[in-house]
């Protein structure tokens, strides 16, 4: 499935050019014969309206081109498979609501922190996806093909990220976003870790401190109750995984996620080094 940029809007203007040949031809009093021959037979209102409409979807298509132009290929693809599976799982129970595209635009802009011509890109992504005929597994596997490991656990942290942004997460959903991880060729071990860490996120409005010991134990993928060397490597382990270097490349959008995700992983492990001494 390639990615097509979506490229300059042509002139479009056929009231323009009918306009300019009159004003050729007939000079500015055969011009303003025919805007007065428009206006008097109730067309103009009309055609006022389609011009705006015309001019304000010119510069959209206009803003999206120069995004993407700015982009390199990587990134775009990323960016393009991330939308169009994201439409996949919603569109899984056979239609395509108001809260999910509304769910869908508030996470990259808001945990994305899209601009508005990046936000611009993304509604016109979305709007292709909607009608695109490409089955979810086709879109997986291109995605697998084309991208390393890293770039696929930040996939997968990021459909767990926007499947956690609803209050309520139904077990079809969960089985499908661990079915993706499986074709993605996440281990277990990692896509355990990504979901517990959201699952528990979630329940943190009233946590306890031992809840947030809970919470600390997930993010770095442990069962409550491992010891610190156990701890220590599965530190490590996830600062290579999710190391912003690794997914430098697919935009800077992309590594703030790995930023994040370093972040809480650094955060959890800083209280257990507090926990149990060590330096």
């Amino acid at each position: 499935m390639e990615y097509r940029q979506h490229n300059q809007p042509g002139c479009g203007g056929c009231l323009l050019i009918a306009g300019l040949l009159v004003l050729l031809f007939g000079g500015a009093p055969a011009l303003l014969d025919f805007l007065g021959f428009l206006f008097f037979t109730g067309i103009f209102g009309v055609v006022l309206l389609v011009a705006l409409f015309w001019g304000f979807s010119y510069y959209i298509q206009q803003r999206v081109s120069s995004y993407e132009s700015s982009q390199t290929e990587t990134h775009n693809r990323f960016v393009y498979l991330l939308v169009n599976i994201l439409v996949k799982i919603a569109q899984a129970d056979g239609h395509f609501s108001k809260a999910e595209l509304r769910t869908m635009l508030n996470f990259f802009q808001y945990n994305l922190r899209y601009s508005q011509d990046q936000m611009y890109w993304v509604k016109q992504l979305i709007k292709d996806a909607r009608d695109e005929q490409v089955g979810m597994d086709a879109l997986l596997r291109e995605f697998r093909d084309t991208f390393a490991y890293e770039p696929r656990l930040i996939l997968l942290e990021l459909i767990y990220q926007i499947l956690y942004t609803k209050e309520t997460v139904s077990a079809q959903e969960l089985q499908q976003a661990r079915n993706i991880a499986a074709f993605l060729e996440i281990s277990v071990y990692d896509q355990r870790t990504i979901e517990a860490k959201y699952m528990y996120r979630q329940r943190q409005e009233a946590a306890t401190a031992f809840q947030a010991e809970e919470q600390y134990y997930a993010v770095l993928g442990l069962e409550p109750g491992a010891d610190f060397a156990v701890i220590k490597k599965a530190y490590r382990k996830l600062c290579l995984q999710y190391h912003p270097d690794k997914v430098s490349h697919l935009g800077e959008e992309f590594q703030r996620v790995a930023e994040e995700k370093m972040k809480e992983i650094n955060g959890a492990y800083d209280y257990f080094k507090r926990k149990y001494n060590e330096t």
